[in-house]
């Protein structure tokens, strides 16, 4: 045991330094480990914080832009119910801009998402065929736009049930009548219930199919 100790303190000796104490030596060798010690985790702490940063402002970004473009641009949206046959199909996924209203009005044919006005989650899909102070009547299955024959062939198939339009519907200054081009299967403004919609239910314009893709293309507005 005796030995043992000795040759430690000899082999000691040796790693030591000329011309400096023990004391010193052992210290400075305790500082210098105490310092690589207390450095590295201070350093992956910084950089963990930076990419902890990092990636919230990645994120706050991301999130921002997809807000922007959610509320003024562009918006995916699906078809449910036949009510747009054939143009559009229950189940068609589609590219709703929202970017064009800003810059101009709606116009006649364009395919237009709007609010129901009775439901605060409800939205529906159709076609304008009125715009605003024009007076609208379906005698048969003609439609008529302040007395003249509407020149159209969107609708699957003739109309069957005028409702409330067998009488002149006049429009307000900010109202459009729609219809859906699946006539004798759609809630449109022939119905009570929909009735006129005013131009702030209206959310976008139906630009894109995106499914199902041997369908991918524009939708048609003309």
């Amino acid at each position: 045991m005796k030995r043992y100790e000795r040759k430690s303190e000899q082999e000691a000796e040796g790693e030591r330094l000329p011309g400096v104490s023990p004391e010193k030596q052992e210290r400075e060798a305790k500082q210098e480990m105490m310092g690589q010690f207390a450095g590295e985790p201070e350093g992956e702490e910084r950089s963990m914080l930076r990419e902890v940063l990092s990636f919230l402002v990645y994120a706050a970004v991301i999130f921002g832009c997809t807000f922007l473009i959610i509320m003024f641009v562009a918006q995916r949206t699906s078809v449910s119910g036949p009510s747009m046959n054939d143009t559009l199909q229950d189940g068609d996924q589609l590219i709703l801009e929202k970017i064009s209203y800003r810059f101009r009005k709606p116009e006649r044919f364009d395919v237009v998402v709007f609010r129901y006005s009775h439901g605060k989650d409800l939205y529906y899909i159709k076609r304008i065929i009125g715009l605003p102070g024009e007076t609208v009547q379906i005698i048969g299955a003609e439609i008529y736009i302040d007395g003249e024959l509407l020149e159209e062939d969107y609708g699957l198939e003739p109309i069957k049930d005028p409702k409330r339009a067998a009488e002149p519907v006049i429009l307000g200054e900010d109202e459009y009548f729609v219809l859906g081009d699946n006539r004798n299967n759609s809630s449109d403004s022939r119905d009570p219930s929909v009735a006129n919609i005013r131009r702030e239910q209206i959310v976008g314009r139906a630009w894109l199919r995106i499914w199902p893709l041997n369908k991918l293309g524009f939708v048609s507005h003309r």
